[in-house]
């Protein structure tokens, strides 16, 4: 009877830590290798709101057929984007090169 009720106080601890872990959200934007300055801007101010919420942020630069050609056109997209979100957050890995998929991890900086 004692065990059962060790087991029952280790679960019992285990569920109150599980319970005051954070949950890390990570939100994506997309981008191609010649997005518009428009589009830029209006993909920049989601990924703004999403710092600013405390989700990490995925921007990746998708090459679609032969456009992989453009690959500085995506990693200075990518850099510009770490440059202009500098105050919300840092760049947790720098832009790199996965298949057809350019990646690059923002986190948001702690208040």
């Amino acid at each position: 009877m004692d065990y059962k009720k060790f087991l029952y106080e280790q679960k019992k601890r285990e569920k109150a830590l599980k319970s005051k872990a954070t949950k890390v959200v990570v939100k994506e934007i997309r981008f191609g290798p010649q997005t518009d300055d428009h589009d830029y801007e209006f993909k920049k101010k989601h990924a703004e709101k999403f710092l600013k919420e405390g989700a990490k942020l995925k921007a990746f630069v998708f090459f679609k057929g032969r456009s992989i050609v453009f690959k500085e056109q995506g990693q200075i997209l990518l850099l510009k984007l770490a440059q202009d979100l500098e105050e919300y957050g840092k760049v947790e890995q720098m832009p790199k090169l996965e298949g057809k998929r350019m990646i690059m991890f923002i986190a948001p900086k702690k208040k």
